[in-house]
Parts: C-alpha cells; structure tokens; sequence
C-alpha cells in the first residue's frame, strides 16, 4: 500500500520523512507533486490521482496540510479521496499529511484506516549530535541548545550550522558559545512557565526569580502567572500519574489534547522532582494564593517571591 499520512507540527521533520520514504519506496525517478491546502484545491490533487502519466509510469502526490480542509464543504471531494484509496493506483505514491490531525474528525479515522499513519518525531538532542558530527560538544552544552530551540528543528538546523561555522578550527562548542551566538527562541508564556516550573522543582531559587522576572516582560498580572504556574504543577502531576499506568508520550498528549508531545516529553523531566502529595501541596498553596489576590490588597509579585524563596 502506498499511501501515507504523516503528522508532524514541523515542517523540516516532515520534508525529511517524505524524502525518506519516497526513496525507501523506490520513487526517486517519479514526477513529484504537491498540493497545498492552504494555497490549492483537493481537486488538482484528485485529478492527478485520476490522471495517468505519459512522462513516467510512476509519480509522487503530496497532499499537503489536509487538516485545514473543511469536512462539510468538501463533502464530495473528501468521499472521492476516500474512494481512491479503496483501490490505490499501485503506481502512485501518495503522502498525505498534516501539522496537527483532530482525531475526532470522521476524515481522520478514515485515512488512518486506508494510509500507513506515521507521527513524525525526532529526538531534538539526537539530531544536534548529528548536525554537528565531527565537533566536541558535552551534554550539559546540548542541553542548553534545545533549550533555546524549544524543539523546533529548523531553527536548530541554523543554529548547528552557524556554530559549525563559529568554530569551524576549533571544532569544539561551549556553553558559552551557544550563549554568545544562538539567539534564545522566545516561544509562548507557557514555555518559560516550563523553565520556571523546573527551576522550583530543582530548587534553584536564584534562577526562578529570574525567570519570574523574565515572565513578568509579558505584561502578565500576578493573578495570571499564578494560574499558568498552576496549570504546569497540575499537568506534571497527570504526567505522573499516567506514567504510573505506563502511558505513552502520544496517549498521554491524546489525553491531555496537547498540540504536541514536546511539552510531554518535557514534563516527564521533572516528575521525579516531586511526590503526588508535594504536586497536590503545591497546587493548594496556589489555589490559596490566587484567593488572597482576589480578596486582598496584598502585593501580588512580593507574594510570589516568598513563594519562591520559601521553597
């Protein structure tokens, strides 16, 4: 069966995966296209489905971003892809994919149903070893990098690449280098909520009111910060517990209807810092601050450093 639907929130992770499997298919010499949702209709896509090749027996159709089509006005284009797929040119190899795929939807158990369904992921720090094969770097260094990549592949691909540059006759990267030359990814409040989150669970007083500091630069009210610092002990504390029954990274995603499994993989970093009954401490002790905010005329941020600093 030569039909594919991939999921993956980055687009080079992606790309890889199609040139892999286009040449694990034997489809190198196929005609390629690709059909963009966001910029195409289904219709070229299912015309070149239905149409056969005068240049070359085989060719490759990449559906692109299938999960921006919208079920009730696509309804008979959707059925016609279905249809092919029933009975699939053995010619034709066929990708379809997606950044994020609802799995309520009827179109997505249906091609998960008729494709060979891939989440694509890779290991972030995996993949800096292998950009910057033939230089020393230590592990606290490649740490540090997805760090401030937040497991966006592109961006590290850039990143490995002016370092290669950086110290091309060195041929040896630091801590210090990565600071000096990688620009920090910004990534939403929830990402440094995270590196906050994991500076309390290891007891680094020092480096949570730095980034309670750096979180205050998002215009957030205290009473806001404690509810996102809220919501981080409360998904440790699922992750934990899912753990526990041996849930995978994507069942636990599935559960907690995150968009990716990054934020998983992230928290199970820090669920050995904490026992469940420090988790549910932890989350009354701001459940009882978040109360004295609204009901009091306490200072909210001075609230939240005797928080820290009585860690």
């Amino acid at each position: 069966m030569n039909n594919y639907l991939l999921e993956s929130l980055d687009s080079l992770s992606l790309q890889k995966e199609r040139e892999k499997i286009i040449h694990s298919e034997g489809f190198d010499s196929a005609t390629i296209s690709l059909y963009d949702m966001e910029e195409s209709i289904l219709d070229n896509a299912l015309e070149d489905l239905d149409t056969y090749s005068f240049l070359s027996e085989k060719k490759v159709i990449i559906i692109h971003k299938i999960e921006v089509l919208k079920q009730d006005d696509n309804k008979s284009q959707i059925d016609h892809l279905l249809k092919y797929l029933d009975n699939p040119n053995p010619n034709y190899l066929l990708i379809i994919d997606a950044n994020k795929l609802n799995n309520t939807y009827k179109l997505t158990k249906e091609l998960k149903k008729k494709c060979k369904y891939q989440l694509v992921e890779y290991d972030d720090k995996s993949f800096i070893k292998s950009q910057l094969s033939g230089y020393s770097i230590d592990t606290k260094a490649i740490n540090l990098l997805c760090d401030y990549c937040l497991g966006d592949f592109s961006k590290i691909t850039n990143e490995c690449a002016k370092l290669r540059e950086y110290k091309y006759d060195e041929k040896k990267i630091t801590n210090k280098d990565i600071e000096d030359l990688v620009e920090r990814k910004l990534g939403d409040s929830r990402d440094l909520t995270f590196a906050f989150t994991k500076s309390l669970a290891e007891r680094n007083k020092k480096d949570a009111l730095i980034k309670f500091r750096e979180l205050l630069d998002y215009n957030l009210e205290p009473i806001s910060l404690i509810g996102l610092l809220a919501s981080q002990i409360r998904i440790i504390y699922q992750v934990k517990i899912f753990s526990k029954e041996h849930y995978s990274d994507k069942e636990i995603q599935d559960m907690l209807e995150e968009k990716t499994t990054y934020r998983i993989k992230k928290t199970r970093e820090l669920i050995h810092y904490y026992t469940e009954k420090e988790l549910l401490q932890l989350m009354q002790q701001l459940h009882d601050m978040d109360f004295k905010l609204k009901t009091s005329d306490v200072d909210g941020i001075h609230l939240i450093e005797m928080f820290i600093l009585n860690l």
